[in-house]
């Protein structure tokens, strides 16, 4: 299992990963679909997964739709799925709420549908005016891209007042179809603006979502898989638990090499079908790291990539290697991280990476 330590490199696995693992709580945009189509390989996957016996549930901070709504997608998709699979942001404030307020206070609702099933699932009841007398708290979440100004401005009248404030979770960008638009955190950077106050957060990377995850699932062997490291990946690092970074998302692989100790994934895999295979060790090699096929090694200034056996030392090796570029891509993770330590690498991987096609 992950801990807290500084990893140095993605581990291997000699047996695949959905035998491994329990769970798989999977992250949506960017994992199992992009602008709501699914992502290629995924359904297959996930369906062998499940065949073969791993329980698969899908996390996501996004608070708007239901978790009825998610499932319907899902099944759209060719992946049946229950409601009772989706774990949101949503569940997770509404939980965080209803353990410091008693049963039947009222709160105020800034967001959508999702946030207030949430609320009335934990006996909690939503209303719309910051004059609603006995208010209680304020719950912010996503509320989608035609949320008016003006609940805001509810929001904030409520909160000068001292009531406490929770929000679904602080993302400042969401996916969509026509590019990356503002999220929730845009939405309550707004709000603590006007007001001057902090919210209480349940989403992801916090652990109010974590707990809320393995309390409705059960798992005891959870894999966190996700396309984002300061979300799914940070997350999982505080959930002390192991992760799985899918390349069909957000990160791309310079960002993975110069990630802090929080966001290194105990994993990395080109997509879904990761799930199914076991993962190749990273050995040290020499001065390098060598993984399938290739060797990395962190010179001076440089991060530099050649195939396994190639010693020479001038950093300008052939990239004449068949291997898997993920091989490439996770012997660099290690020679990176091992070089940053605790921090982050700052080295050139420019020609590395080219050479792999990533």
């Amino acid at each position: 299992m992950t801990t807290r330590q500084s990893r140095t490199m993605p581990s291997g696995s000699e047996r695949s990963l959905h035998q491994a693992y329990d769970t798989a709580l999977l992250d949506l945009d960017g994992v199992v679909y992009a602008g709501g189509q699914a992502i290629s390989h995924a359904v297959d996957s996930l369906l062998a997964a499940r065949a073969d016996g791993m329980h698969l549930a899908y996390v996501t901070n996004n608070a708007l739709r239901t978790p009825d709504a998610v499932a319907e997608h899902l099944g759209e998709l060719g992946v049946p799925t229950q409601a009772a699979d989706v774990i949101t942001s949503a569940q997770a404030v509404a939980r965080l709420i209803a353990d410091q307020l008693p049963e039947g206070s009222k709160v105020l609702v800034i967001g959508g549908e999702g946030l207030r099933v949430a609320l009335r699932e934990r006996g909690l009841v939503p209303v719309d005016s910051a004059d609603e007398e006995g208010l209680a708290a304020v719950a912010q979440g996503y509320g989608g891209p035609d949320l008016p100004w003006s609940r805001f401005a509810e929001a904030s009248f409520a909160i000068a007042r001292g009531l406490p404030w929770f929000a679904s979770n602080t993302d400042l960008t969401i996916p969509s179809p026509r590019g990356i638009a503002p999220g929730n955190g845009a939405a309550v950077e707004v709000v603590r603006i006007a007001t001057g106050a902090e919210p209480q957060v349940a989403g992801k990377p916090l652990p109010p979502m974590h707990r809320e995850t393995i309390l409705r699932t059960g798992a005891e062997r959870p894999l966190v898989v996700g396309d984002r490291l300061d979300t799914d990946i940070e997350g999982a690092f505080h959930g002390e638990v192991d992760s799985l970074l899918v390349l069909t998302g957000v990160t791309d692989a310079a960002q993975l090499l110069r990630a802090e100790p929080k966001y290194r994934p105990t994993y990395v895999d080109r997509d879904l079908r990761g799930l199914l295979t076991g993962q190749p060790e990273v050995e040290r090699a020499g001065d390098g790291f060598r993984c399938g096929a290739w060797t990395a090694v962190a010179l001076d200034d440089v991060l530099d990539l050649r195939p396994a056996g190639d010693g020479g030392n001038d950093g300008e090796g052939d990239g004449g290697g068949e291997g898997d570029p993920v091989d490439g891509l996770r012997a660099l993770c290690a020679a990176a991280w091992t070089r940053a330590g605790d921090g982050s690498c700052t080295l050139d991987a420019g020609k590395a990476l080219a050479r792999l096609g990533l």
